[in-house]
């Protein structure tokens, strides 16, 4: 039975469907290919560079790119296993930005990493960039984690897609 609490998905069925036959293979459990939210998040402190600041004279949105790339890579590197960090490579493939207000040089900016969910080879973040409590930014983004030996996609295995999702206290 699949597992639903309110808005996490701990545990999917899946169903696939036999070509030219109407019929479905009989539903499985994976508890590698989705685990969705309730993740821990990572806060990670982001300093603001004059070479950041554009024409504007606030930070230039190339920066956020770099910011949230620097988060993501900073939570894998906190949370993952030292043999997994060797072993694997993340490699951005879509990034999408909703910007509310510009940063400026001096500003103290936290951004706020969360993984959405992990699915096969793919990660999905959620980073939240923040001036205290204002909202500066706020990001979508997807990943693909790769061998670093073949530089092919590989996927995660359980335990360590485990730790960057708490187990539920109700199980």
């Amino acid at each position: 039975m699949a597992k639903l609490i309110t808005y996490m998905v701990t545990f999917v069925k899946v169903r696939a469907k036999l070509p030219g036959t109407g019929g479905y293979l009989p539903a499985r459990e994976s508890a590698i290919d989705v685990y969705v939210n309730h993740a821990i998040p990572h806060r990670f402190p982001i300093g603001i560079d004059p070479g950041d600041i554009d024409f504007m004279g606030h930070v230039n949105n190339a920066s956020y790119l770099k910011w949230v790339q620097e988060a993501v890579l900073d939570h894998w590197r906190a949370l993952a296993p030292s043999d997994a960090i060797a072993k694997h490579l993340w490699v951005a493939l879509k990034h999408e930005i909703t910007y509310r207000k510009p940063a400026f040089l001096e500003d103290d900016v936290i951004a706020t990493v969360l993984v959405e969910k992990v699915q096969g080879a793919r990660a999905f973040y959620e980073t939240v960039i923040r001036r205290g409590e204002e909202v500066l930014a706020e990001v979508k983004s997807s990943w693909c984690c790769v061998d670093a030996t073949t530089m092919r996609p590989a996927r995660i295995a359980r335990d360590v897609i485990q730790r960057f999702f708490p187990a539920d206290e109700s199980e």
